[in-house]
């Protein structure tokens, strides 16, 4: 539990997720508050999706506004953005860089370019989402974020879809919270929470 009238140092959260992502994410985001205080930004392994739908989709399920970013567009609390279909996105001060590298992993977006960019460039301010996938695309970029002392949460392997990404990331490095997917909303709405009043 968080003291009273403590300052809240999270500004971002950062979310990776592959297989089962889709389900994941919805049940994530239909469980944040309108007031939400962090921005959000996701890493989904996907095909091509050049209309954005998956933006689309995820809208329905949040009361947030969600949209894909373009390069270089500010970072503003309160918002979900979600790496386009074959871009890899990156966190910079204050704003997003959109990349075509090699993929990570054999993905583009990779998870791992996502959370280490959000670790160097957010530190202790930024907390990192393992949600249910394959890969181990993830793992890597979960360890960055602690190392540079932000917060880990990874979904419970067993609740997971599909447990070799959340598997992967606890052997990577010891998290904060292992969740099942319906209290990770919860904990972020007491985390991200700009400051508790008395």
């Amino acid at each position: 539990m968080v003291p009273k009238g403590t300052l809240m140092p999270f500004e971002l959260v950062v979310v990776g997720t592959s297989w089962g992502g889709f389900q994941a994410l919805k049940t994530l985001l239909t469980g944040l508050p309108a007031g939400f205080g962090c921005a959000v930004a996701i890493a989904q392994h996907r095909s091509s999706d050049p209309a954005g739908d998956l933006a689309a989709m995820l809208q329905r399920s949040c009361c947030l506004p969600v949209a894909e970013p373009d390069d270089k567009e500010e970072i503003i609390p309160g918002r979900v953005y979600l790496a386009p279909a074959g871009y890899h996105l990156l966190v910079e001060c204050g704003s997003f860089a959109l990349s075509v590298e090699a993929p990570v992993w054999h993905a583009r977006p990779s998870i791992d370019v996502l959370f280490e960019s959000a670790a160097e460039t957010y530190g202790e301010r930024v907390i990192g989402i393992i949600l249910t996938g394959t890969s181990q695309d993830g793992a890597r970029g979960l360890a960055a974020i602690k190392q540079r002392g932000g917060f880990a949460i990874v979904q419970a392997p067993d609740d997971a879809e599909r447990r070799e990404l959340p598997a992967a990331a606890l052997a990577a490095t010891r998290v904060d919270r292992i969740l099942p997917l319906a209290r990770i909303a919860p904990e972020l709405a007491s985390l991200c929470h700009s400051a508790v009043r008395s």
